[in-house]
């Protein structure tokens, strides 16, 4: 098989997408060739059957010349490739879906997002299969769709060190967006500080990426101030993926607080790290089998949350983390995904 690859980032160091290194790298074992076209280019390590080729956002180039280029690619390299594989952007099947139709290549398209909207609709028509994460991460009905889950390097999060830190340390990894709901988990550490008998601290990395972000981010931190949880709450910033398993090995428990959707992979990250993690997107019932009711928070419930957080802490967590982590182990490792996508698509 020769594929093409379409995606945002080729990055080792995106604090993001730096995590689809791991899925090339998959897919190129499964291939004759892989061709890779990407918005912007980093560092990365992959290997010889890979070329990577960039629009040139790390340029600063002009969308007009991200377009010229994407269309001079799919000229000059469209004897290399006979199927191709759009990650998270519906607008290159929009472009290129007729052309691809034309030169009897399969398109697939990988989508994990709640919303819905006339490019998803244009591109899921122009796509011959599309895979998702869960059902509730691909809101269109269509035949087409195969949901497979989702895959990270479950081996790569594994801690080796016991954690060195003494102060029981709550841990939440995404950007600084208000779907993320990062306001519920300050609230919650406002009422923990009243109920809890021992010290605690919250350590958000992520970070503030558009305009409307910086200002939520903000926000955040004012009413960290407010709520006199300077000395508890405190913001990493960005961090690259690839250095990510640092933070959970020093966390005791994880916390995601963004709403029914699609498998966020911090979850995933978390459960292979061996850490509980608590979530409000229902998704993930299925995951946590008979932990779901401790581990399933209400969507902005400050209360909630951190009622489910002080019991955490008084449990024994270890036989929770280790059915997570076997539960992810089995579920969502990326060369399992990856042999699901090629086996479901040939």
């Amino acid at each position: 098989m020769k594929l093409l690859v379409i995606t945002q980032t080729v990055d080792l160091n995106d604090d993001v997408l730096g995590s689809f290194h791991v899925w090339l790298k998959e897919l190129a074992k499964n291939c004759d060739s892989l061709l890779v076209i990407c918005l912007r280019r980093g560092q990365f390590d992959l290997p010889a059957n890979v070329k990577v080729l960039s629009l040139g956002k790390e340029s600063g180039y002009s969308r007009l010349k991200y377009l010229k280029r994407f269309f001079k690619y799919l000229w000059q390299y469209r004897h290399d490739y006979d199927r191709v594989f759009v990650h998270m952007n519906p607008i290159y099947i929009i472009l290129a879906g007729w052309w691809w139709r034309l030169s009897d290549k399969s398109v697939a398209l990988w989508y994990t997002h709640r919303q819905v909207d006339l490019k998803l609709r244009i591109a899921a028509y122009f796509s011959n299969i599309i895979f998702t994460a869960a059902p509730e991460s691909f809101r269109l009905k269509s035949k087409k769709i195969k949901v497979v889950g989702h895959g990270i390097d479950v081996e790569s999060f594994k801690c080796g060190t016991p954690k060195s830190n003494q102060v029981f340390t709550i841990l939440h990894i995404g950007r600084l967006t208000p779907i993320k709901n990062c306001d519920t988990l300050i609230i919650a550490a406002g009422f923990l500080k009243t109920i809890l008998n021992q010290p605690f601290k919250v350590v958000f990395v992520g970070a503030a990426v558009t305009t409307s972000d910086q200002v939520y981010a903000g926000q955040l931190r004012e009413q960290v101030k407010i709520l006199g949880l300077e000395d508890i709450i405190s913001f990493v910033g960005s961090v690259p993926n690839r250095l990510i398993c640092d933070y959970y090995c020093q966390a005791d428990l994880t916390v995601n607080l963004t709403p029914t959707g699609g498998i966020d992979k911090a979850v995933l990250e978390s459960m292979a790290a061996g850490l509980p993690v608590l979530t409000s997107n229902q998704a993930f019932r299925d995951y946590f089998g008979i932990y779901a009711d401790r581990l399933i928070f209400t969507l902005r419930d400050a209360k909630d949350l951190a009622d489910k957080i002080s019991t955490v802490i008084i449990s024994d967590r270890a036989p929770i983390a280790n059915y997570l982590q076997q539960v992810v182990k089995e579920r969502s490792d990326v060369s399992s995904l990856i042999n699901k996508i090629i086996t479901l698509w040939l």
